[in-house]
């Protein structure tokens, strides 16, 4: 399945990753759906909170910890400039609540220009500054 493919199908905001999928385990189900490796599988269902998901990256060291732990070992790669399919931490607007909405850190997936996420709302595209980039092995 490509990028557009993935985008276009049904997703769900849920902390956990399970029936849906939070900003970190988004990028992961991408992974999943595009060379069958699911980084997030050890974690989905192990927490179910915004409280639960930020103790799990404070405990690996923090957002960029978290995902270079979890894409690393699976072939993923550092690079410079994204194309579409890379997976990003990038840098966008987030909350729960509009009320909650500021600039955050999220796992996102890249499109053409822009950098989509999952959000309460759904799946968010935009323009985002990347903190890191990921390629897919081949």
């Amino acid at each position: 399945m490509d990028i557009k493919g993935f985008l276009s199908l049904p997703h769900r905001f849920r902390w956990g990753g399970v029936g849906g999928d939070d900003c970190k385990t988004f990028p992961a189900t991408w992974m999943q759906y595009a060379i069958g490796i699911d980084p997030a599988a050890g974690l989905r269902g192990t927490y179910s909170t915004r409280a639960g998901a930020h103790a799990i990256l404070d405990t690996a060291g923090g957002s960029l910890a978290f995902m270079s732990g979890k894409l690393a070992p699976h072939g993923c790669r550092r690079v410079d400039a994204p194309q579409d399919g890379d997976i990003g931490l990038v840098r966008m607007l987030a909350g729960e609540t509009y009320g909650e909405v500021r600039l955050t850190e999220v796992g996102a997936v890249r499109f053409g220009p822009l950098w989509a996420s999952i959000a309460p709302r759904g799946v968010v595209a935009c323009r985002a500054e990347a903190v890191a980039i990921w390629r897919l092995p081949s």
